[in-house]
């Protein structure tokens, strides 16, 4: 059974926050962090390594993202996090679109998609939505929600088709790639 949110008047009070609650905090502990020590904060977090690949209303469309997670088995879901000053942002509403996992030896094709233009990537025909070649693992998605993150629009898909392979993971930690041993991937032997 799912908790109901208390009423507004059962709501606790906003604790009161020292004069400076740490490095990122402004003077009063409640204003915005400062960017760049929020981003340095956030990037101790490490991540995996993806592309979005969608088709656009004029072109096939590829933007390279770290914030991608599960959202639920049944039916299953996953979300991605896309900024809002992304020249592809505003045509990724509504469409179909893959999340490209990258394996370790694919840093390249990371940055093709993150405006620095390498080699061109050689696309597969999905069934949904176009994907790349030889990714580590993939997941073709129908869009299912989309939800106000600030700078961010969080896009939700329905999994329709997925798949992975063996190999070495590409990650990114403090402002650098960095590589996850496939000897450290998956538990789909514990579940």
């Amino acid at each position: 059974m799912i908790a109901k949110p208390p009423k507004k008047a059962e709501l606790p009070q906003k604790a009161e926050l020292p004069e400076r609650a740490g490095p990122g905090s402004t003077a009063d502990g409640r204003g915005t962090p400062g960017n760049h020590h929020f981003r340095g904060s956030l990037g101790r977090f490490a991540t995996g390594v993806a592309i979005v690949t969608f088709d656009g209303v004029t072109k096939r469309h590829g933007i390279t993202v770290n914030s991608f997670t599960s959202v639920s088995m049944n039916p299953p879901l996953v979300l991605v996090s896309i900024a809002r000053h992304t020249k592809a942002h505003d045509e990724l509403a509504g469409r179909p679109f893959t999340v490209n996992i990258l394996g370790a030896e694919q840093r390249e094709l990371a940055m093709h998609f993150a405006g620095r233009p390498g080699r061109e990537p050689v696309w597969v025909e999905g069934s949904t939505a176009p994907r790349l070649l030889n990714v580590l693992a993939y997941f073709e998605c129908t869009p299912w929600a989309a939800y106000d993150g600030g700078d961010h629009t969080l896009y939700v898909g329905q999994v329709v088709d997925f798949d992975y392979r063996n190999g070495d993971a590409l990650a990114f930690a403090n402002s650098n790639f960095t590589t996850i041993p496939e000897s450290q991937l998956g538990m789909e032997e514990l579940l």
